[in-house]
């Protein structure tokens, strides 16, 4: 064993490896920090309500809630979307075959006229449901929500004036995490605001977004009946819109001032779940569209393409890395590039890694206040974080050899209270 190792760690597909490792991360970092605050100067706030525009003036909204089994958390969901400052609107909620009180809890809620309940006796999964929902919907603009998002009131004012430009297909919202009382909650707020904002601000700047997030999303629905709807076959149904949608020429983009509240899995095993489907459904896209790499008129995609490609490789390298100098070390060999005492491309790494989450949070502290406390939790993402996310993507890896799905995605969604 001591040998095959020692053969395998001076190797030049080794040395390779090691780099691509090494240098993976700070370069990314610094891309991101770079771009992102070239968003944050130049575009955030460029679009806005505007004052001399008289509520009549304002485009109808339909609000597409699809549910399962979400007896726990869609009535206060519910009540706070009826509380929008927005004059004209409706709630669109989509039972879904939940088998819990789920339409129960909504019945307090009915008296309200803007309110519209769907059942569905069946569980066809939430791409069938927004599919459903958006033929029953009377506006031009859909507003997608997760039955456990709690919209800002003044959302929609921030997010329908990106819409009076014709190429505008959808604009994604700024999810903020509410259920912060564990560890593991607080470590997702930071990575919300210090991963998933500052990458889509970077991401606006390329000109293409990975993905717009299904919990807080609007979209033109004439755009979306162009490309099909949402794909029932598909894990994660928005990153698949979202990538049709630009390649179609859609314009896509990022409104960090339209604030939704969602709840976060709290236990390992929920987050590894939902890790697993998002790893799992970014694969599957990237297999489905990696045609965009041999068309030129889907050039601008080149970037979100290449670098969400390079992420899931650093996994993988990440993963076989560890598990190589795991067994070094089991055996008493010391292994080539790795030190249990940080050297100076552990620092590099971890300092840059630190500066993009501070960064992150320092640009979203305008509008969730309350994250700067959770900072000094960043410490941990690099050393727990991004083992869990690396071995998630690993184990999603065998999604890429697998003949795409022929049926719809079924989801089951389990919750205990608010904070599950």
């Amino acid at each position: 064993m001591e040998a095959w190792l020692l053969a395998v760690q001076t190797t030049a597909w080794y040395g390779w490896v090691l780099a691509f490792f090494a240098i993976y991360p700070i370069v990314t970092s610094l891309m991101w920090i770079v771009t992102a605050l070239i968003f944050r100067v130049r575009w955030e706030e460029t679009v806005g309500p505007d004052p001399k525009r008289s509520d009549a003036d304002l485009p109808f909204v339909s609000v597409l809630v699809p549910a399962h089994n979400e007896e726990a958390v869609i009535r206060r969901s519910v009540e706070s979307m009826l509380r929008m400052d927005y004059p004209h609107y409706e709630v669109i909620v989509v039972d879904d075959g939940s088998t819990d009180g789920t339409l129960a809890a909504l019945e307090p809620l009915t008296a309200d006229p803007r309110l519209r309940l769907v059942h569905k006796a069946n569980n066809e999964g939430k791409a069938m449901a927004l599919n459903d929902a958006i033929a029953l919907a009377r506006g031009e603009i859909l507003m997608g929500l997760d039955a456990d998002a709690e919209p800002d009131a003044r959302m929609l004012r921030y997010i329908v004036p990106h819409f009076d430009s014709p190429r505008v297909a959808a604009v994604t919202g700024n999810p903020r995490v509410r259920n912060t009382g564990s560890f593991l909650a607080r470590l997702q707020a930071v990575e919300f605001s210090s991963i998933v904002s500052l990458l889509r601000r970077a991401q606006r700047v390329w000109g293409r977004i990975v993905t717009v997030s299904g919990v807080v999303a609007a979209l033109r629905r004439s755009a979306v009946l162009d490309v099909g709807g949402y794909s029932p076959d598909m894990p994660t149904e928005d990153i698949e819109l979202t990538w049709r949608l630009q390649k179609r020429h859609y314009d896509v983009r990022y409104e960090p001032r339209a604030l939704c509240w969602m709840t976060v899995p709290l236990s390992y095993r929920g987050l590894w779940r939902q890790r697993l489907r998002w790893a799992r459904g970014l694969i599957q896209v990237l297999r489905k569209h990696a045609d965009v790499l041999v068309t030129w008129r889907s050039r601008r995609l080149w970037p979100v393409f290449v670098e969400s490609s390079l992420s899931i490789l650093w996994s993988v390298c990440f993963v076989l890395l560890a598990t190589l100098w795991t067994l070094s070390w089991a055996v008493g060999l010391p292994p080539v590039g790795a030190s249990p005492i940080p050297n100076l491309w552990g620092m590099a790494i971890a300092t840059l890694c630190m500066l993009q989450l501070t960064v992150g949070v320092w640009i979203d502290r305008r509008y969730d206040p309350g994250i700067t406390r959770f900072l000094p939790y960043a410490v941990w993402y690099p050393l727990i974080y991004w083992a869990f996310l690396a071995v998630t993507t690993v184990v999603a890896l065998p999604t890429l050899f697998r003949r795409p799905a022929t049926q719809a995605v079924r989801w089951s969604t389990a919750r205990v209270g608010r904070g599950s």
